[in-house]
């Protein structure tokens, strides 16, 4: 299945590299600012890349957050409230995609949770219940994602809506897969996580690969859905 994602921030290079995946993966991705002459430049970026493959727009952040199927934010934590309280409006009724890790400089190797639990639970007290907020892609870097090379690493997907949690990992799997003749081989996994988990993730968001944190992962509340 196929979306149009709306990219919040999507300029900086962790939006980026997230829309220059997901189109070629055959998404449609709107690239989101707080300046189109910014977006339209982003843009104009991820084609070269395409080589005119995959569908790429760009535009400001409320204008791609009301004409996309799933939101992805990926502003820098700074600027995590502020830029959910400016779209709340635009958000209601959505699935928001919180890629936001708490860093807050000059300590950027430590995450500082705020008073909500993660980024991904203030998201969801700032947005209310008719958004369905969930935390992904905090493990992958820009760098991996603007390569051309196979991504190696797993994903933990948290929220509180298992519709929404499908959603999401089946845009982490185009992410993490193959194309071997038509044959979609996924490399690694995608593990899904309640939302009361995401302080959990994003405390080893530094972590390249984490397989070996999930294979020692007991969720604190509810198991892990299936």
């Amino acid at each position: 299945m196929t979306y149009t994602i709306g990219i919040i921030g999507g300029t900086g290079r962790e939006g980026r590299g997230l829309g220059y995946r997901w189109a070629q993966a055959g998404h449609k991705v709107i690239i989101g600012s707080r300046s189109e002459e910014k977006a339209l430049a982003a843009v104009d970026e991820l084609n070269e890349r395409l080589h005119g493959e995959g569908e790429v727009s760009g535009t400001t952040n409320d204008k791609a957050v009301l004409a996309c199927d799933i939101a992805v934010l990926t502003v820098p934590f700074s600027a995590h409230r502020e830029t959910l309280e400016g779209l709340k409006e635009e958000l209601q009724g959505k699935i928001l995609i919180d890629v936001a890790v708490p860093l807050v400089p000059p300590k950027v190797t430590r995450v500082q949770m705020p008073e909500e639990g993660s980024a991904a639970q203030q998201a969801q007290a700032i947005l209310g219940d008719d958004v369905k907020v969930v935390a992904a892609f905090q493990t992958i870097s820009f760098e991996r994602l603007l390569s051309n090379e196979e991504i190696e690493c797993d994903v933990l997907v948290a929220g509180g809506d298992k519709a929404c949690l499908l959603y999401t990992s089946d845009a982490a799997d185009d992410l993490l897969c193959v194309d071997l003749g038509g044959r979609r081989i996924i490399k690694k996994k995608t593990h899904i996580l309640p939302l009361t988990n995401t302080s959990y993730t994003q405390t080893h968001t530094i972590v390249t690969n984490v397989t070996s944190i999930t294979q020692h992962y007991t969720p604190t509340t509810t198991p892990l859905l299936h």
